[in-house]
C-alpha cells in the first residue's frame, strides 16, 4: 500500500461563471417597468495554501480530480446568482508547483503561502447591467465565462536544514533516531528507507530539521536504487552530512571510496537555476559504527586523510550514542550561519497567480492558411471573453458583440492584414475558435431607429421596400401601360376604356348574364 508520496498531478477545474438573466419587470399599474434582470454568479477558484501540518501528497494521488463550485445563474427582480464555493487544498512546506509541461509556476516553502492555481469564471451580466441611455430595454443578456481548466504537477521538496546521505545500511536512520524523536524503519537489510523520514533536533539554542533519505549507490544518477529519486528532498537543505559505514563486509568499499562515490553522485545531479550545487554546500563527515572494534580501528586510520581534504569529521556510534554531542552542536553551527545568511535577503512576494495577467486591451490578428484559402484569427483576452459570453441565437447580442469589437479596434486590424468583406474569421486559438463571416459595421447599435428586444435591424436579411421603393414601382408600372396602349393602338385594336363598375365594365356584364341564367332555370 502507498504510504508516501511526493509527486502527482491534479486535474483541475474552476468553477464556471453564471449567465445573466433576461427579465422586464411587470407590476400593477406598471406593465414595462424596466430590465431587471440579474448578473450571473463568478465560478469558484481552486488554490493551493501550504499547511505545517501536512506532511504527504498521499491524499492526491487518489483523489487527483478537483472541481470549484459553479456560479449560479441571475434571475428576475435583480436577484443575483450565487458565487461558486471555493476550493482550498492543503499542501505539505516545501512543495513545487509546475505546469504540465514542466514549468515552474512557484514554491511553497513558507507556512500559510497560497496560490491561486485555478480562476473562476466571471458571471455573466443581465439586461439591466447592459441597458443605457441608448438601449433602456435590452432584450438579451451576457453568458457565464467558463472556468480555468487544466493540470498542474506537485512535487514535494522537504523543507529541512540538514540532510544525511550515504550508502544504503550506513545508519542513517539510526542516527536520525538516536538524535531526535523521529522512529524510522530500522532493519538489517539494505534499502530499508523507502521514502524521506524528518527528525527534529535540539542543539543548544538553536533547532533544526534532520532529513533522512533512501541510501545511494553507484549508478543512482543513471536511475538505479531509490536515492536519486528522492535526491529533491536535499536541495533545500543548508548542510550535508556523510554517513560513512566503518563496519560493512562488502567487498572493495571503505569509507574513502564510499564518500568519492557519494560525492560523484551528488555533483551529477542538476538542482534549479540559481541554486548552489549539492557537492559545493558545507558538508560533515560522520564515521559510524565505531561501536564494533573493527570499525573504530578504520575510522581512526582515515580519520587523517578526510581532514587533510578540508573536512570536519566526527566519529559516532548510533547504537551506543557516543559523538553525537559533538556533532549536534557543529550542525547547529551550520545550520545558524545559513540563517543569519538568509536573513539578509528581502523577502519575495507570498501570493502568486498562475495565470499571467495578460492586458485587456492587446490583441494581435494573423493570416494563417486553411485548406484551400485563408483565414484571420484573433487572439486576445477580451475577444476570447466576448465570444464566449455572446448568445449567437439573439440578434441583438450578436449585434452588441460586433460594436464591442469595432470600437476596440478590431476591424481596423482585420483591413491592416489584408481582410475584406466576406473573410473568415476565427476568434480564439486552436478549434476552440468561433468563426465568422466578417462584414465590416457601418453604423453602431446607438445609430439605430428603434427595433423590437431581441432583434437588430443591422442583421435582418429581409428587404424591406421604402416609400421611394414605392413611388419608383408604381411610376415604372404606369410607364409601362402607357407603352402598351400605344403599341395596341398602332396595331389597329382598338382601346376600350371604361370606368370600373360601369355597364361596359366586362366583370359586371358576366355577373348580370349569369344572374339571368339563375332566373330562366326557376
Amino acid at each position: 500500500m502507498v504510504t508516501f508520496v511526493d509527486q502527482v498531478t491534479l486535474h483541475l477545474r474552476a468553477g464556471d461563471g453564471g449567465d445573466g438573466c433576461v427579465s422586464v419587470k411587470r407590476e400593477k399599474f406598471k406593465p414595462l417597468a424596466g430590465p431587471d434582470g440579474a448578473d450571473g454568479g463568478n465560478g469558484g477558484t481552486i488554490s493551493l495554501i501550504a499547511d505545517a501540518n501536512t506532511t504527504t501528497l498521499l491524499e492526491y494521488h487518489f483523489s487527483p480530480h478537483r472541481s470549484g463550485g459553479d456560479g449560479g445563474d441571475g434571475a428576475g427582480d435583480f436577484r443575483n446568482g450565487a458565487t461558486g464555493k471555493d476550493v482550498v487544498l492543503k499542501v505539505p512546506i516545501g512543495t513545487v508547483v509546475r505546469t504540465a509541461e514542466g514549468k515552474i509556476i512557484t514554491d511553497l516553502d513558507e507556512a500559510g503561502m497560497e496560490l491561486v492555481v485555478a480562476e473562476g469564471g466571471n458571471g455573466g451580466l443581465g439586461n439591466a447591467s447592459l441597458s443605457s441611455s441608448k438601449r433602456r430595454a435590452p432584450g438579451f443578456a451576457l453568458l457565464g465565462v467558463p472556468g480555468w481548466r487544466g493540470d498542474v504537477i506537485l512535487e514535494l521538496k522537504s523543507v529541512a536544514d540538514v540532510a544525511l546521505v550515504g550508502y544504503p545500511s550506513a545508519g542513517k536512520s539510526s542516527l536520525i533516531a538516536a538524535i531526535s524523536s523521529a522512529k524510522p524503519k530500522i532493519a538489517d537489510y539494505p534499502f530499508t528507507t523507502l521514502h524521506p523520514n524528518l527528525g527534529v533536533v535540539q542543539s543548544g539554542d538553536v533547532r533544526f530539521t534532520v532529513a533522512d533519505v533512501p541510501g545511494l549507490i553507484e549508478g543512482a544518477s543513471e536511475g538505479k536504487g531509490l536515492g536519486l529519486k528522492f535526491l529533491r528532498h536535499v536541495e533545500r537543505c543548508a548542510a550535508l552530512l556523510h554517513v560513512l559505514d566503518c563496519a560493512t563486509l562488502e567487498p572493495n568499499r571503505d569509507p574513502i571510496s564510499d564518500l568519492d562515490l557519494i560525492l560523484n553522485e551528488l555533483a551529477l545531479y542538476e538542482v534549479p537555476e540559481g541554486e548552489l550545487p549539492l557537492n559545493e554546500r558545507p558538508q560533515l563527515i560522520a564515521l559510524n559504527k565505531i561501536d564494533v572494534p573493527d570499525g573504530r580501528e578504520l575510522a581512526e586510520f582515515v580519520k587523517p586523510e578526510l581532514e587533510a581534504r578540508g573536512y570536519k569529521v566526527f566519529l559516532i556510534s548510533a547504537v551506543a550514542r557516543e559523538g553525537l554531542r559533538e556533532l549536534n552542536f557543529a550542525l547547529g553551527e551550520l545550520v545558524k550561519a545559513h540563517r543569519d545568511a538568509r536573513s539578509a535577503i528581502p523577502a519575495r512576494p507570498r501570493i502568486h497567480l498562475m495565470n499571467t495577467k495578460r492586458e485587456e486591451n492587446k490583441f494581435t490578428v494573423k493570416k494563417e492558411a486553411y485548406g484551400d484559402g485563408e483565414i484571420f484569427r484573433v487572439i486576445g483576452a477580451k475577444p476570447e471573453r466576448w465570444v464566449a459570453q455572446t448568445m449567437f441565437g439573439n440578434e441583438e447580442a450578436v449585434g452588441y458583440l460586433g460594436d464591442r469589437l469595432a470600437k476596440l479596434g478590431l476591424e481596423d486590424e482585420l483591413l491592416k492584414a489584408g481582410a475584406v468583406a466576406g473573410s473568415t474569421v476565427v476568434i480564439g486559438a486552436g478549434k476552440d475558435g468561433v468563426i465568422f463571416d466578417w462584414e465590416p459595421t457601418i453604423a453602431s447599435a446607438g445609430e439605430l431607429i428603434a427595433a423590437p428586444r431581441g432583434t437588430d435591424p443591422r442583421l435582418d436579411l429581409r428587404e424591406r421596400r421604402t416609400n421611394i421603393d414605392r413611388r419608383r414601382e408604381y411610376q415604372e408600372m404606369m410607364d409601362a401601360r402607357a407603352v402598351m396602349r400605344k403599341e395596341m393602338a398602332a396595331e389597329g385594336n382598338p382601346i376600350i376604356s371604361y370606368e370600373i363598375g360601369s355597364e361596359q365594365d366586362p366583370d359586371n356584364q358576366a355577373e348580370d348574364t349569369e344572374q339571368a341564367g339563375a332566373e330562366e332555370q326557376k
